[in-house]
């Protein structure tokens, strides 16, 4: 395997919200209304709740990850029916809102149990640099993890010989999603580079058919694609200096991947504003569109939700441009300072890094594990060609989805696409791009 994750560590800034309290006391005998008969006694010691709790805070909410955390929950509950587990999800804005309570929480001394945390900046340059999460090296030596999990891997959630957090999963986010049956009915198969998508969606288009799916209600949808027209125009190794200040956003190369993505604008559905990333995926699901780009949490998403085949009902392939690269996404879980019962959660990241845990989440996630001995006859098809896309594929962290940029980073670039998207102004864009990177730390 050839892994050379890119440093792309930079500063997150921290706000938000405020959250509940998430516990109370409510246990039998530990009232004194002067009742004697129901008062303990002096000697008597009051008896206070005393059950241990794990909260897990995250934004699995929806579609297949709602199945898979609950898979993984359950996993738990069996193993310790001692310990009382809190789902803290919160829904919308496909994690937006839940780090915006998250940050709340965190900067007023209410940390979760564990949360939900993509493994690269996200977590090292926001959490970690901000001195609020434990090191678990001392869990990764207890489970014998440190050759459990790619080398590259255990890097993106580790700084300074620490490691921070555990993955779960491995998403892949530059992949082209297609109602197979349309594709098939038009005779065109799926596109490998630029030059046949645009073939294959003048075809489509000729016949009455949307080409491309796309719901950017939410803007990150809209960097999701554009991050792999980058990833497929510059190829990784390029792609992958824009996130260490070795090119330029303003660089020619990267202007001609931004009229690509413009060009591909001009397929999409004309309701792409009111749509998320379920309701675009569903236009492909439906025949109502014949592509989608999105991360594999479709895949979950057609699979566990809509109850599709994969390669009957849909078909999958890398986005135009970059096969052989792998835009890779981790979920991971820390510890963060100052909970009040360490050793019950790592028994929860236990259970979460183990190959049993892993092989229940994921299939039901749409992800492949992030461990390199979990069951492969877990996995579907799709999720067997995507563990071997894994081994021999170049990594690219995403942007989109917190791992190549500092969150300060991806705010702004979020901004200056949904500019972009109205307006198409590339000189703009490519500006706005290269001012944010400047901001957040990235030199060029």
């Amino acid at each position: 395997m050839k892994r050379n994750m890119a440093k792309v560590l930079s500063v997150m800034t921290v706000s938000g919200l405020l959250f509940a309290a998430c516990s109370s006391g409510s246990g039998s005998g530990t009232t004194n209304q002067g009742q004697d008969a129901a008062a303990p006694k002096p000697s008597e010691p009051a008896k206070a709740n005393t059950k241990k709790q794990v909260e897990i805070f995250s934004w699995w909410t929806g579609a297949g990850e709602e199945a898979g955390l609950k898979g993984l929950i359950q996993l738990y509950k069996e193993k310790n029916p001692d310990i009382e587990v809190i789902n803290a999800a919160v829904s919308g804005g496909a994690g937006t809102n839940a780090k915006a309570v998250l940050a709340s929480r965190m900067q007023g001394g209410d940390p979760p149990g564990t949360f939900q945390v993509h493994g690269g900046a996200e977590l090292n340059t926001g959490w970690v640099a901000a001195d609020k999460m434990e090191p678990l090296n001392d869990l990764f030596q207890k489970e014998g993890w440190n050759d459990k999990f790619p080398k590259e891997l255990i890097e993106l959630v580790s700084k300074d010989g620490k490691v921070y957090s555990v993955p779960v999963n491995i998403h892949r986010g530059n992949v082209l999603f297609y109602n197979k049956k349309v594709l098939d009915q038009h005779g065109l198969k799926a596109p490998k580079t630029f030059d046949e998508f645009f073939q294959v969606a003048d075809a489509l288009k000729a016949k009455g058919v949307t080409p491309l799916a796309l719901g950017d209600k939410e803007p990150w949808t809209a960097s999701h694609l554009f991050e792999s027209v980058l990833l497929g125009s510059l190829g990784p190794d390029n792609y992958k200096k824009l996130w260490i200040g070795e090119l330029s956003f303003e660089d020619p190369s990267v202007k001609q991947a931004a009229e690509t993505f413009k060009k591909m604008i001009g397929y999409v559905n004309k309701d792409h504003a009111a749509r998320n990333w379920q309701d675009a995926a569903q236009l492909v699901a439906k025949g109502e569109a014949a592509m989608n780009v999105m991360g594999d949490w479709v895949k979950g998403y057609f699979t566990t939700d809509l109850k599709l085949k994969p390669n009957e009902d849909f078909g999958w392939a890398a986005t135009p441009g970059s096969e052989g690269s792998f835009m890779v996404i981790t979920d991971t879980f820390g510890l963060p300072k100052g909970v009040k019962d360490p050793e019950s959660i790592k028994s929860f990241l236990s259970v979460l890094g183990s190959v049993e845990g892993q092989d229940v989440f994921n299939p039901l996630k749409g992800s492949i594990p992030a461990r390199i001995d979990a069951d492969v006859n877990k996995y579907d098809v799709y999720g067997k060609q995507t563990i071997e896309d894994f081994k021999i594929s170049k990594l690219a962290p995403s942007m989109a989805h917190g791992s190549a940029a500092p969150e300060g980073f991806v705010t702004q670039a979020n901004q200056a696409m949904t500019i972009f998207v109205t307006r198409g102004d590339v000189d703009q864009f490519t500006k706005s791009l290269q001012q944010a990177a400047v901001a957040s730390g990235i030199k060029k």
